[in-house]
């Protein structure tokens, strides 16, 4: 069995950072985990809120228990595949045990389907992030790469993942997305992104694949025309909801309905299919250090979403479901995401309002149908 997109599916992104990584965890005080900056997040404002609770609780995403039950929960509400967050960086790699040993190692590792998204990024060696003038990524965060080394990336990811019976294809191809296309694209220029991808795919050619469907996230708007040029074959979003530059606090109900405009557009200005991505939320302030939270107009103390609720939520995945059902061929749409705790948005049951995301995602689907 191979899991060849041939009706609508629903993906959700998944972060793989919360278990013991020797890369990231070695910057830190001994027993340090992302998990206290959730656990421990401050009100920003009155009525914000925060903090954001597991309902069961904090969790070890390398231990195959954890995502049996993660698996459980998507199979029971209708997200149809995870997307996990892939850290490479030239043979390099970080958070992987999310996905070798607790995906992979479950009991139903073999059956439920996933793809990957290339986080060409290495994660922050600071957290909570402090209000200083440095750049917002640093440079020692930057993944750079050349032809030969996303090729390299290509026959890894062929071997151990793209090979599986359950990784997703489409059109029997793998399908692979790159987190920050944007930096991809202007890291190696045109030509050399070109390249890169065409030896990619001739490779996976020869191994017997029709080839590899590769989709860019987050493209920038001043360079959405020359990704079709340099060889994706479509676009999507992680987090498409905040305003990054508007004001503080903003309301969810308006930012749904302004994103759900603005899907066409992407497809129609980059020539390329659109896969909509939607989220319950975003709210980042965990990550940022409490001094001076009202200053920087910047990741992550801003923008902070503000009146989300499952309802709301619920309507704008059902009008990703019906924009994907009318214009593309796959039918995909993603939710961003499964768990991104520390930055507010996540589908996991909460405190505050137990498997209500989950079921969202049900009662999407089924009035969709």
């Amino acid at each position: 069995m191979n899991y060849s997109i041939n009706n609508t599916k629903i993906g959700a992104y998944v972060y793989p950072g919360w278990h013991a990584c020797d890369e990231r965890d070695s910057k830190f005080q001994p027993g340090w985990s992302e998990w206290d900056l959730v656990l421990k997040a401050p009100e920003r404002f009155p009525g914000h809120n925060q903090p954001r609770l597991p309902a069961d609780g904090p969790y070890d995403d390398s231990v195959p228990s954890t995502v049996q039950k993660q698996v459980g929960l998507a199979r029971k509400y209708g997200v149809d595949f995870f997307v996990y967050g892939f850290f490479w960086s030239r043979g390099k790699r970080v958070f992987d045990a999310a996905l070798d040993k607790g995906f992979l190692g479950m009991d139903s590792g073999d059956n439920f389907p996933f793809t990957l998204m290339w986080a060409n990024r290495m994660p922050r060696g600071i957290l909570p992030v402090k209000h200083n003038s440095s750049p917002e990524i640093g440079p020692g965060r930057l993944v750079y790469t050349d032809p030969d080394d996303f090729v390299e990336l290509i026959k890894y990811l062929e071997k151990k993942y793209f090979s599986r019976p359950n990784y997703l294809r489409v059109n029997e191809m793998p399908m692979f997305s790159i987190f920050d296309s944007t930096f991809f694209l202007r890291q190696l220029g045109e030509g050399l992104a070109s390249l890169a991808i065409h030896k990619a795919k001739d490779y996976l050619r020869k191994k017997g694949y029709p080839g590899l469907h590769l989709m860019a996230i987050n493209p920038a708007p001043a360079k959405i025309g020359e990704f079709k040029k340099a060889g994706f074959d479509s676009i999507s979003h992680y987090v498409w909801l905040p305003d990054w530059k508007g004001k503080y606090q903003q309301d969810y109900a308006e930012l749904v309905k302004k994103r759900s405009r603005e899907w066409k557009g992407f497809a129609d200005k980059s020539g390329l299919t659109y896969f909509p991505s939607v989220s319950p939320g975003w709210d980042a302030t965990p990550r940022a250090a409490i001094k001076g939270y009202h200053k920087p107009e910047r990741y992550p103390w801003w923008p902070v979403v503000v009146n989300e609720n499952p309802a709301l939520f619920s309507n704008f995945l059902g009008h990703a479901i019906n924009y994907t059902m009318k214009f593309n061929k796959p039918q995909l749409s993603f939710i961003a995401s499964w768990n991104e705790w520390s930055e507010g948005h996540y589908l996991e049951p909460d405190k505050r309002y137990g498997t209500a995301w989950l079921e969202a995602v049900r009662k999407a689907k089924q009035d969709a149908f």
